[in-house]
């Protein structure tokens, strides 16, 4: 495909992944973005041709302006969404293949000084949510989704999700809303009600030997090991 098919695909994109557009002069002033990508897209071919210092400075320029840090060496596919963008950083090694939406505040960073492969592989169809930092060579699966805030180091399995620091994957199996970040659960919180329940079944059974009780005990031992399995996977 074309510099000027996948610019344009970028910004036919916007209708696709924001409901808030109403009119095609938003474009010019409230998606830094999809203004991102169109820069990325020609820095990255004059990089790829060896024209690096331009390269690196068109993005340099860009990144005054927007405040979104894309490497033109990073390798992006089609159809890729940076919704808001405001302190997004993409590193040089960074893959990021077709229809992946990032939201503001998310790092592909690297953790290493020796060259090569640095950055993560982001493969397609991953929802990576705000302030969410994914850190190394490693591989987000497809039709995956990260958690806002969580710092992945691990690779995460395709349809899955991954929240945390570190990020555990909690949930495997393609979810048919991408956009459902209202729905992941809270892992301290429900480890939280875990332990008051068992330090209220601990104080009955100082109390009084209550058969009841300790049948409730053994059902609170189960869902602990199976929270303990789910976050070693």
């Amino acid at each position: 495909m074309g510099l000027l098919s996948e610019i344009s695909e970028d910004f036919s994109n916007v209708y696709k992944n924001d409901p808030a557009i109403s009119s095609r002069l938003e474009l010019l002033f409230n998606y830094p973005g999809v203004w991102s990508m169109f820069w990325y897209r020609i820095a990255n071919r004059l990089y790829r041709n060896n024209f690096k210092s331009i390269a690196r400075i068109i993005m340099g320029v860009n990144q005054i302006i927007t405040n979104i840090d894309i490497h033109p060496g990073a390798t992006i596919g089609r159809r890729v969404f940076i919704d808001h963008g405001t302190g997004v950083v993409i590193g040089q090694t960074a893959i990021i293949e077709d229809d992946v939406l990032i939201y503001q505040g998310v790092t592909l960073g690297g953790v290493s000084l020796i060259p090569g492969k640095r950055h993560p592989t982001i493969k397609r169809g991953v929802v990576i949510g705000a302030g969410a930092k994914i850190l190394g060579n490693i591989t987000i699966g497809e039709n995956s989704k990260v958690g806002a805030n969580s710092v992945v180091v691990r690779n995460v399995p395709e349809n899955s999700t991954a929240i945390g620091i570190p990020a555990h994957v909690i949930q495997k199996g393609r979810d048919k809303d991408p956009f459902s970040h209202n729905k992941l659960p809270d892992i301290n919180k429900e480890m939280f009600e875990y332990l008051l329940k068992r330090v209220a079944v601990l104080e009955h059974i100082l109390v009084q030997d209550n058969t009841e009780v300790l049948e409730q005990d053994l059902q609170l031992e189960d869902i602990y090991e199976s929270f303990i399995r789910a976050m070693k996977n």
